[in-house]
């Protein structure tokens, strides 16, 4: 039976390797099923101002859907818009409301990390309280890997590849000279160290790659970590740090805070979180340096971490596709305000399915790395995390190639309903 509707999809907050993945698994299976795809340019913000693509014509080959599931970043664009709640502006989401009917919208589905599915328990709340037949379900996205409900998420598995194989590289380039030296690369995450642990993934077996993992869980002692680096250059010539951006000294300060505000401020997001973190591998870089009158370097992965198509994981865009199209079935089954998720069942043969989370359950908690998965010293991540992630970046996936660099199916910004 033809599920007559249309599907409205967005993506929201920061970029990844596999969001279009899951926006190709949401317009694969609400077209199979009958509805037409309608997308939001620029997230919900870009929707409330009446900017919508029809994907049905955008995406009119097939061969531009297989294009877009190996195109990184977000394909409608994106935005960071914190949603009031409905008792404090009922007058937004009436207005919300009546933009929805007036695109006749079965289903929102919004494609995004922990404020996206802030977004989606408001509306589906406001939905649910005023008898909507609106059906609103969250997809999972975040490199950060920090969504509960689900065993990881997409976005997650490809920048771990990106960072495990160029902490690899980082190590032969570090190696070369007969001279003592740390190198410290600063890897993204704000609170929780998934990304950073993933580091690990580099190493092989009796050669571990990095030496020390420095995650946001655990503060930092200083002098013990200052003596661990001493003991490892009496050892060995070149010594390789992964440490997160959001270190925090023992007294809850951030290591970075004292170079972002004097680069540009602490500034916040719409959300509240810190809109810039840097600085944690160069203040650690200068300190060693001080201490131990060795060479040293920061390298700062940066955002070339959320977006490298050329390293991705083929688990993952396999994974980001199931759960865009499972999203698509829950609202068609007449499921709401709830989260397409993953469920592990093995990790040899790796083996997982689908399932739903609540969306309250999910919407503005966090999920960090738990204290099983971090040495007891807290200086690395045990054998228990490199189980859990390993299987998580298996996989290449082809690029297609015009004049020597991939190729990329982009939007045009006059394309709207």
């Amino acid at each position: 039976m033809a599920w007559n509707t249309n599907v409205l999809v967005g993506q929201s907050g920061g970029p990844t390797a596999a969001i279009n993945a899951s926006l190709a698994g949401v317009f694969d299976t609400a077209r199979d099923l009958g509805a037409h795809v309608l997308g939001m340019r620029y997230g919900i913000e870009g929707f409330l101002g009446g900017r919508i693509l029809h994907l049905d014509r955008t995406l009119g080959d097939p061969m531009d859907v297989e294009l877009l599931r190996r195109t990184p970043s977000s394909f409608l664009g994106s935005c960071r818009f914190k949603l009031p709640t409905p008792e404090q502006d009922p007058a937004f989401f009436e207005d919300a409301f009546a933009k929805f009917e007036a695109a006749r919208v079965g289903a929102v589905l919004y494609i995004g990390g922990n404020d996206s599915m802030d977004t989606i328990d408001k509306l589906s709340q406001w939905g649910t309280d005023h008898d909507s037949d609106i059906r609103f379900i969250g997809i999972p996205k975040t490199i950060d890997n920090d969504l509960v409900g689900t065993d990881h998420t997409p976005g997650y598995g490809s920048a771990a590849k990106f960072i495990a194989t160029t902490m690899r590289e980082i190590m032969r380039d570090s190696s070369v000279y007969d001279l003592k030296s740390v190198t410290f690369v600063e890897i993204m995450g704000r609170d929780a160290g998934w990304l950073t642990g993933s580091a690990c993934l580099a190493g092989t077996q009796g050669n571990p790659c990095p030496d020390l993992v420095l995650l946001p869980e655990v503060t930092l002692n200083q002098d013990m970590l200052l003596n661990r680096l001493s003991l490892l250059l009496e050892r060995k010539n070149t010594v390789v740090v992964a440490v997160s951006e959001g270190v925090r000294h023992r007294d809850g300060t951030l290591l970075c805070e004292a170079a972002a505000e004097a680069a540009d401020g602490t500034r916040l997001d719409a959300f509240g979180h810190v809109a810039s973190l840097s600085g944690t591998g160069r203040y650690l870089a200068s300190v060693t340096r001080a201490a131990l009158g060795c060479k040293t370097r920061a390298i700062e992965l940066s955002t070339l971490q959320r977006c490298a198509s050329h390293v991705a994981s083929a688990t993952d865009l396999a994974e980001a596709y199931a759960l865009g199209g499972a999203g698509v079935l829950a609202a068609r089954d007449g499921q709401t305000a709830m989260m397409s998720a993953i469920k592990r069942i093995f990790d040899k043969p790796y083996l997982y399915d689908t399932t739903l989370a609540p969306i309250r359950d999910v919407a503005n908690k966090e999920r960090k790395v738990p204290r099983e998965f971090i040495s007891a010293d807290g200086m690395n991540v045990t054998a228990a995390f490199e189980r859990y992630a390993r299987p998580l970046i298996d996989g290449e996936v082809s690029s297609t190639y015009q004049g020597g660099v991939p190729h990329h199916i982009t939007p045009l910004d006059g394309d709207r309903a």
